[in-house]
């Protein structure tokens, strides 16, 4: 979190506390005034009742009295406690609701201010390279090899670019409803392979592992699948030593079809292992992270699953890493 949003949220803090303590105060100084006003008023009744000279003191009809007085301070005692217990529950209730939601607020709108600025380097950086390789061809007379290179980069790096706004594109439309999938008979085993091969592409310099069983049928869309592999890839790539490789399963088992993607990374803590999925969440602290991403991929990818009424989760790779398994159900 900025030091700009943690001096926010302190200072909401301590604001909201402050208020919460006045209004606890308040309560408490209201039953304790109510409850002495009530010690006040047995206290007269029964100076009363000793003064009345049609009381005797401890005669029958004196003693029904003072019974009557002392029950009537009771009952009011209880019934303050009952109001200002019941005030203070809702009170306290109503403060952690409170406090969560802004809480959950806040940490939204800073990792909305970290989506930002991850997009816009992101978008940055492969439009910045490819305007500098179209400028290099353009102002100097390279050799066919030498421009073969820089197109075959700048192919690279439109290719990340068209990946990042279909992941934009789509998630938000997935999140509005806008986007209408269609469901029909594919091959996930070719799609499989044509995604890996893709990326020994437009990574060279790494290894692609596969253990694909063929002829995997599943109903589904062939786009919506294909960026979920995409980015289950693309992360097991980022989050790895370029000398280890990334291994892609596929197989079948009794009416469902597994997909799983594992890497050799660092792994992922089990505290962490649920939040990956969430929307703009990403590992490790905004100030000292080094890789790029947005927080949507792992975000996609769980939308894509429940699309297509799939289950998707991840577990520890032996002997490290992480293992993205998702399960579609045929």
């Amino acid at each position: 979190m900025a030091d700009s949003s943690r001096k926010r949220f302190r200072r909401t803090t301590i604001i909201y506390w402050t208020l919460l303590v006045y209004i606890v105060a308040a309560l408490v100084w209201w039953f304790i005034s109510l409850n002495a006003q009530n010690n006040k008023m047995r206290d007269l009744e029964i100076s009363k009742l000793q003064s009345d000279p049609a009381f005797t003191a401890h005669t029958v009809k004196y003693e029904q009295a003072y019974d009557i007085i002392i029950k009537e301070h009771h009952r009011n005692k209880a019934k303050y406690l009952g109001e200002g217990g019941l005030f203070f529950l809702l009170i306290m209730i109503g403060a952690a609701v409170v406090f969560r939601y802004v809480r959950q607020q806040l940490i939204m709108q800073q990792q909305q201010q970290n989506f930002m600025m991850a997009v816009t380097h992101e978008l940055k950086t492969p439009i910045s390279v490819a305007k500098l390789n179209l400028e290099t061809i353009q102002k100097y007379a390279l050799d066919a090899a030498r421009q073969k290179k820089l197109i075959r980069m700048t192919l690279q790096e439109t290719s990340r670019l068209d990946f990042l706004t279909n992941n934009i594109l789509v998630a938000s439309e997935m999140e509005g409803r806008g986007y209408k999938s269609s469901k029909e008979d594919l091959n996930l085993s070719d799609l499989l392979k044509d995604c890996l091969q893709e990326f020994r592409n437009r990574h060279t310099d790494r290894v692609f592992n596969e253990k694909i069983e063929p002829d995997a049928e599943v109903k589904g869309d062939a786009l919506l699948l294909q960026m979920l592999i995409n980015n289950l890839l693309e992360n097991a790539a980022k989050y790895s030593p370029r000398d280890n490789p990334v291994t892609a399963t596929l197989h079948k088992e009794k009416g469902v079809v597994v997909l799983q993607i594992m890497d050799e990374g660092p792994g992922i803590p089990d505290e962490e292992k649920k939040k990956v999925f969430d929307k703009f969440y990403r590992i490790g602290n905004e100030n000292t992270r080094k890789t790029q991403g947005t927080g949507l991929g792992l975000y996609l990818c769980r939308k894509i699953a429940q699309d297509h009424k799939a289950d998707i989760s991840v577990t520890n790779n032996n002997p490290r890493g992480s293992n993205f398994t998702v399960t579609i159900h045929t």
